[in-house]
């Protein structure tokens, strides 16, 4: 009895110590934090999502320049201006269309307004929280959206984080008139991989595979994400689909020769990809991923471990 009380005392003692550190590096972290704004209310696919607030004159709006972007109709093209100075952060309303309003009070128009912790800041039908610097809500309003964007098995951005970053990518091609191509792949006969090695296998090859195509395969500006279950997609914006078949080819050698090693087994993976490239009769970047999708089941139909494009 004796002992097993001793046992219950240590380990609740060490489970207040990992409480205490981990509050600890929470603390530290938001002591580091700068001031930000957190949308809290507008396209679903970027609520949570937060900007830091580093520099001047940095804009709020619906310009894909905007550092504060937000495509929502209801914000103009660029309706606010965040000032930094001497550690305060002022925002000023450049005349929009539908207001700013700060705790519901509307501003006037190229008049600078101090913001305080917590202010609630309304443009049009958007929402945002402006957190000053230190606050420890800033920490976990990062870790919240990086769990809704990110996949929790591979580490890269899901399919929530590709839609966001898709629709980001469909505007700034047309801004800077530069060519947008999309990659699609799927590991083929990945049932099989499951059904004969057990799904932990599974879990191992998808890993493997997101950390080979993310250090070894793809530019820094590139976008990779998890689409589905064994679907990746692959966003190259400023690449042309000539550049997309040619990395996809890269992406389907290297991983069939890479060595995919489960617990001594190696188990033999291939992928079946597909290609598209953004065109002037596309009204939204999921026209190009459709395309893509038909290429990759082109490549599918046709013995798989290929590319083909459309």
């Amino acid at each position: 009895m004796t002992d097993d009380g001793e046992n219950n005392s240590d380990a609740l003692d060490k489970t207040s110590i990992v409480q205490s550190d981990t509050f600890k590096v929470r603390i530290a972290e938001a002591n580091q934090s700068p001031p930000c704004f957190v949308l809290l209310v507008g396209p679903a696919a970027q609520v949570g999502r937060q900007w830091a607030i580093q520099e001047s004159d940095r804009i709020i709006g619906r310009a894909v320049g905007s550092y504060v972007f937000v495509d929502d109709r209801s914000l103009s093209k660029s309706h606010a201006k965040l000032i930094l100075h001497a550690g305060e952060v002022k925002i000023i309303d450049l005349e929009s269309t539908n207001k700013t309003l700060v705790n519901n009070k509307v501003l006037r128009p190229l008049t600078p307004e101090k913001l305080n912790n917590n202010d609630q800041v309304k443009m049009g039908n958007v929402i945002f929280k402006f957190l000053e610097k230190g606050n420890i809500e800033t920490a976990a309003a990062a870790q919240t959206y990086d769990r809704g964007t990110t996949d929790a098995l591979t580490g890269i951005s899901n399919r929530g984080g590709l839609e966001e970053k898709g629709k980001e990518y469909f505007r700034k091609s047309d801004l800077l008139a530069v060519p947008l191509c999309v990659i699609t792949f799927d590991i083929d006969h990945f049932k099989k991989i499951n059904d004969t090695h057990g799904h932990s296998a599974g879990d191992y090859v998808l890993q493997e595979l997101a950390s080979l195509v993310s250090e070894r395969l793809i530019r820094g500006n590139d976008f990779f994400a998890r689409s589905g279950g064994e679907e990746f997609t692959l966003l190259l914006l400023g690449g042309s689909k000539e550049a997309g078949l040619e990395i996809s080819e890269r992406i389907r050698q290297t991983i069939e020769a890479h060595n995919f090693n489960y617990e001594g087994i190696r188990i033999p993976v291939t992928v079946s990809l597909g290609v598209s490239e953004k065109t002037l009769n596309d009204h939204q970047w999921k026209d190009i991923l459709e395309r893509a999708d038909a290429a990759l089941y082109v490549s599918k139909g046709s013995g798989r471990n290929q590319v083909n494009s459309k």
